[in-house]
């Protein structure tokens, strides 16, 4: 008697067997899949490349439902010479992120039209693995590592629909979720474990665009004040105790000291001064999450007294990094809110008292006049900000046009301005008196985030102020704005009525209950990306080396120690539990099981080492009156064992069918 088993078709062509053709199923699950996977890089990539893909998974797409259609090995050369020829002239290299994306998503779709084997759905989905895992060189954030995730997902999908392809779409949905828990924990410990290989700054990787542009070494009327109507995020604080009142927020970036009546421009100095500043008052530590930016510049909290390596203070107080900050990066920094700068260089002086000539005389009798007024260098000071405070002047983010003369125009006619215009004109009489001074750049105050207890410092929060160089008491901040308009440095910016009014507003206003529950259900939400961007996308070696010195792992053994016992505390209840799963889920081998024993009963018995097919066959001949049965309930359970075409109905024939057996 011969038993007939419903393995899956294979047709062949000679010697040569060829794989079986993917059902539509798998076929549009893979589709779809590549599809999701790719469409976050069509703004990555040129827009012909991107297209030129989209036409050949539509082209894919409409061979689904038909039967011929799919390009020959020429059509197939053809468009293969075309896409080398749109990645020459549009990429100009193979090489580097852009390029190497390109190169990836079109050869997807090529294979996309070469797809007729199940070989070939496997490396169309190992090649869609690799562009899922290219999303992250250009956007580390949370919301796109849920969507790589999520597609990946679907992409285990596709491979066990191609594997089983009357699997149901439920099953094969937990059967996919089950294998991502399974690799969790095993992908953790490789995480925080395995070595961290810094990759290096591959230019060719990195692009400009990523940047924050913000301050720069140039300072225009008016350059703040468009600032503060942008929400982009400059950097993050935590703080290690109670976070500083908005009043001490001074966040110190460019220094501006030399000017030709309309700008000012920072002088680039690299050099480090040895002595510190001397800290009078509190100390704030504090860790600063950066965000890309467009200058070297670092803004830690005035004045800064100490700080890492990878850090360097210049001779005007600035926190310098060696190279532009193209990735996010983390800092911790230890500031005093109450110091002393005393020493004042010849050089120095000379900047600090440069003024384009010539002087307008207007400007320079009014200066007399504050003079004469005035016991000494404190006294004018406090004169000139009087002077702000009294004389109808107001803050604004949109002053009038001042193009000629604007220290001038501003002081005696307009008298409207943000704070570049109090804080430059303060700086210009100031030099005009013999006072040196300077103008400060950066970011003042910034929002408490509630929910993670952290500072939020936005580009809105970008603020100039001014330093005057006292005899007794060294470089002095002097914020003019204080005096004009209090509440800025007081409150804070509310940045959202901010940029939705367009005029200046202050954290004190109410955007009522509708407006605070949004507001809170942001800040939740960026509680949540800043631990995800300082414990998953900034996790590098000096982070897991700080990790390891918390855990006292000082050694190679005690990390292999480490991981050893992880893997064990990992690996072995979760093998018991694989095996418990397995053992519960194989339903069939019971059911066998229970045959062979009825089978026995009848003077049958299985051997030790044979097989179920062998014994169909020695059974069937043994007990003839039960042969249609035997080869049923052997073929179905081989289908179910070893096959892929299989389901749970399959399983609950066996059953039936094994408990219908009469000896």
């Amino acid at each position: 008697m011969a038993i007939t088993l419903n393995f899956p078709s294979t047709r062949t062509a000679g010697s040569v067997a060829i794989e079986p053709v993917p059902d539509r199923r798998a076929l549009a699950l893979l589709l779809l899949s590549v599809c999701l996977i790719t469409v976050p890089h069509a703004w990555h990539i040129p827009l012909p490349l991107f297209g030129f893909f989209g036409v050949l998974a539509a082209w894919r797409a409409v061979t689904l439902y038909r039967q011929y259609g799919l390009p020959n090995r020429t059509q197939l050369t053809l468009l293969t010479l075309l896409a080398i020829a749109l990645l020459v002239s549009q990429q100009r290299s193979f090489f580097g992120r852009d390029a190497g994306t390109a190169v990836f998503v079109v050869a997807l779709g090529l294979k996309l039209l070469e797809t007729r084997s199940r070989r070939d759905a496997y490396l169309v989905v190992n090649l869609a693995f690799i562009v899922a895992a290219s999303q992250f060189l250009y956007q580390q954030s949370l919301w796109m590592a849920g969507y790589v995730l999520t597609v990946s997902g679907l992409l285990v999908v596709t491979l066990l629909s191609l594997h089983s392809a009357t699997l149901p779409i439920g099953r094969m949905l937990k059967t996919g979720f089950a294998i991502g828990l399974h690799a969790l924990p095993l992908a953790l410990l490789m995480f925080v474990f395995f070595p961290r290989v810094e990759a290096p700054r591959w230019m060719w990787l990195q692009d400009q665009h990523k940047a924050v542009s913000g301050l720069t070494d140039r300072l225009e009327p008016g350059s703040i004040s468009e600032l503060s109507l942008s929400d982009a995020l400059v950097f993050r604080v935590r703080f290690d105790g109670p976070i500083p009142p908005p009043a001490r927020r001074y966040w110190r970036g460019p220094v501006y000291v030399e000017t030709d009546g309309n700008g000012w421009r920072a002088v680039k100095q690299a050099d480090q001064r040895a002595d510190p500043p001397e800290i009078v008052g509190d100390r704030y530590a504090y860790t600063l999450l950066l965000e890309p930016q467009a200058q070297n510049l670092v803004y830690g909290l005035e004045m800064a007294e100490s700080f890492g390596p990878e850090l360097r203070r210049n001779r005007y107080y600035q926190l310098q990094v060696k190279e532009k900050p193209l990735e996010r990066a983390e800092y911790r920094i230890v500031s005093g809110a109450e110091y002393r700068i005393l020493p004042l260089s010849d050089q120095e002086r000379r900047q600090a008292l440069q003024l384009p000539q010539p002087v307008s005389g207007r400007l320079r009798d009014f200066v007399a006049g504050m003079q004469q007024e005035a016991a000494g260098p404190q006294d004018l000071i406090d004169g000139l900000l009087r002077y702000f405070r009294t004389e109808n002047f107001y803050y604004t983010l949109t002053p009038p046009l001042m193009p000629d003369q604007p220290v001038e125009t501003f002081l005696f006619e307009t008298r409207r301005g943000f704070c570049s215009h109090y804080a430059t004109a303060l700086v210009y009489l100031l030099r005009i008196a013999g006072v040196p001074a300077r103008v400060v750049g950066g970011y003042q105050g910034g929002e408490i985030n509630p929910v993670g207890n952290f500072l939020e410092v936005r580009q809105a929060d970008a603020h100039a102020w001014a330093e005057a160089w006292l005899p007794d008491k060294g470089w002095v901040r002097v914020d003019p704005t204080a005096a004009v308009a209090p509440e800025r440095i007081e409150r804070g910016v509310n940045v959202d009525l901010q940029i939705a009014s367009g005029e200046v507003s202050f954290t004190s206003v109410s955007i009522g209950s509708a407006g605070d529950w949004l507001k809170r259900s942001r800040q939740l939400w960026q509680s949540i990306d800043y631990n995800w961007q300082r414990w998953v996308v900034n996790y590098n070696s000096e982070n897991q080396a700080q990790f390891f010195r918390d855990w006292d792992i000082d050694s190679t053994f005690k990390l292999a120690q480490w991981l050893f016992a992880s893997l064990l505390l990992v690996g072995l209840p979760l093998t018991a539990w694989l095996l418990k799963t397995r053992v519960a889920a194989d339903r069939s081998v019971e059911c066998y099981r229970q045959f062979c024993r009825k089978m026995a009963k009848a003077g049958v018995e299985i051997g030790y080492s044979e097989g179920a097919l062998a014994f169909a066959e020695r059974a069937a001949a043994a007990k003839p009156e039960l042969a249609e049965q035997i080869e049923r309930i052997t073929a179905l359970y081989i289908r179910i064992r070893y096959q892929a075409q299989s389901d749970a109905a399959d399983l609950r024939t066996l059953k039936n069918r094994v408990r219908g057996l009469r000896i």
